[in-house]
C-alpha cells in the first residue's frame, strides 16, 4: 500500500530534484531582495509624494512624539533601506531600522485589526472594499529581511562583492 506513494514521491523528487542544487538554492535570496526592497521604496515614496506633512500629521494623531522628525526619518528609511536591501547593500545593518519601523507600524497601527492583510468588507459597484489591513505583511517583511540578515543577500548583491574583494 505505501509503494504507490513511494514510487509517486520519487517521481516528485526527480522532477523538482534540480532545485535541491547548491547553485539553484544560492539564488533565493534575489526575489527576497527584490520585493522587500521595491516594497520598502514603495512606501517611501508613497509618502513623499503626499507630502511629509501629511504622514507627520497622521504620526501627531497616533501619539508619535516629534511627528515631522519621526515622518522624515521613516521616510528616508523606507526610501535608502529599500534601495539597499534592493542592491543588496549593507542589509545586516539597514535591517535594523526597517525592523524597528515594522514594529512600531504592527503595534500602532495594524495589531488592532487582527492577522489577516485583506478584510472584504462589501462589494460596491461590483468592486471589492477592504478594511484596514492587519500584520500579517509586516510579520512577512521581517521574515524576508531576518532571511536576508541570517542567509545573506546572495549573488549581484553589494556585500558579496565587498565581501570576496575584502
Amino acid at each position: 500500500m505505501t509503494e504507490p506513494l513511494q514510487s509517486a514521491d520519487r517521481e516528485v523528487s526527480s522532477r523538482f530534484g534540480f532545485l535541491k542544487r547548491p547553485w539553484v538554492a544560492r539564488w533565493a535570496p534575489i526575489p527576497l531582495r527584490l520585493i522587500v526592497g521595491y516594497g520598502f521604496m514603495a512606501h517611501g515614496f508613497a509618502k513623499l509624494s503626499r507630502g511629509p506633512e501629511a504622514f507627520a500629521a497622521i504620526l501627531h494623531a497616533i501619539g508619535v512624539p516629534a511627528p515631522r522628525f519621526m515622518a522624515w526619518l521613516t521616510i528616508l528609511t523606507e526610501l535608502i533601506g529599500g534601495l539597499a536591501v534592493l542592491l543588496g547593500a549593507f542589509v545586516p545593518l539597514v535591517t535594523l531600522p526597517m525592523a524597528a519601523l515594522l514594529f512600531v507600524a504592527m503595534l500602532t497601527v495594524h495589531l488592532p485589526y487582527g492577522f489577516s492583510s485583506i478584510k472584504l468588507m462589501s462589494m460596491t459597484s461590483g468592486r471589492p472594499q477592504f478594511g484596514p489591513p492587519g500584520y500579517e505583511v509586516d510579520l512577512l517583511y521581517l521574515a524576508c529581511l531576518a532571511a536576508l540578515v541570517f542567509g545573506g543577500s546572495g549573488p549581484m548583491a553589494i556585500d558579496d562583492h565587498v565581501r570576496k574583494k575584502g
